[in-house]
């Protein structure tokens, strides 16, 4: 082959190679999942969700799963992220957002961008208390050992309730961290403690394993006090509970922002929703997500998660967002 001829193969072979690679490119889109802290049970979803993605897309779309140090930072960078970002946190903390308050004061334009995706699993408040402690429900609690934590939502949460119940100084709120508490329950040191997670949630199945629990509900009137979303942990959740447990949760959704474009958003919602079923055989807290959260988002949804809620006829629930 003379030179002439060999130059031109190689340009002809560079011109399918780049062709080829482009058609590979075209076909996969690259999203980053801004999820939790990695040792949290939310972080453990996001791997769980990029799995599901690539699986449920035939591999259209790929999930990189970042670590975060916590939800504000999520919403925060939403302000300042490019192309396919998806992230999770509380809707309040969105509604915070496009109000321009708090934390996101002033007021950041960019924040406007921020669109719905799907609900992910609530963190669940659980109250737990040993079986033979005698506490029946929250006025029990009182002159009874109690931990809480500290710093988390959980704690934050647990220590307004007790005020709002007229519990305040009235239950004994050991001062260590939660990590403590179920072996402390274990032990007879404390009577309970209160903990943030979706059902289930694994310290609460170690504390049940072996030990008689009892889950605390919270009455009608205690629900409108804290002024939270009402959430029912059905009876059979945990070994020994086998009562329905009324209690309060924070919910928490996956967003992204205009930036993605209408067929991403919509791949993502459907495959999704196709995949939760799975994702529920391998953990059980995605079995307490349902289409009635989408009231909860607080912020609109994307064009392309609009068009799959309407083919799987959920306009009612969209309309209600």
């Amino acid at each position: 082959m003379s030179r002439k001829h060999l130059a031109a193969a190689m340009a002809a072979a560079t011109v399918l190679s780049a062709v080829g690679f482009g058609g590979a490119a075209e076909a996969e889109t690259r999203v980053t999942y801004k999820s939790a802290k990695s040792t949290s049970s939310y972080y453990q979803m996001a791997v769980q969700i990029a799995e599901a993605m690539k699986a449920g897309s035939q591999g259209e779309i790929i999930v990189t799963v970042e670590e975060s140090q916590g939800s504000v930072q999520n919403v925060k960078e939403a302000a300042n992220r490019s192309g396919n970002y998806v992230f999770t946190t509380p809707p309040s903390l969105v509604k915070l957002a496009l109000a321009g308050q708090k934390m996101f004061e002033p007021k950041d334009a960019a924040f406007e961008e921020i669109r719905s995706l799907f609900p992910i699993p609530s963190l669940t408040m659980h109250y737990v208390v040993r079986a033979d402690a005698g506490v029946e429900d929250f006025a029990g609690l009182a002159g009874k050992d109690f931990i809480i934590g500290k710093g988390s939502f959980g704690a934050r949460e647990a220590a307004k309730n007790f005020e709002l119940f007229g519990l305040t100084d009235q239950v004994k709120l050991v001062n260590v961290e939660l990590g403590s508490a179920v072996p402390a329950l274990k032990n007879g040191q404390v009577d309970g403690f209160a903990t943030a997670g979706s059902y289930p949630a694994p310290n609460v199945m170690e504390a049940a394993a072996g030990t008689e629990i009892r889950l605390l509900s919270m009455s009608e009137e205690q629900l409108a006090a804290t002024k939270r979303t009402r959430l029912v942990i059905p009876a059979g959740t945990y070994p020994g509970v086998d009562y329905d447990v009324t209690t309060t949760a924070l919910p928490v959704a996956a967003y992204t922002t205009t930036a993605m474009d209408d067929d991403t958003a919509y791949l993502m919602t459907k495959t999704f929703w196709e995949g939760k079923a799975q994702m529920g055989e391998a953990n059980a807290w995605w079995n307490g997500v349902n289409s009635d959260m989408l009231a909860t988002l607080g912020a609109e949804l994307h064009p392309g998660a609009i068009r799959y809620y309407q083919e799987a006829g959920l306009t009612g629930k969209v309309s209600a967002q």
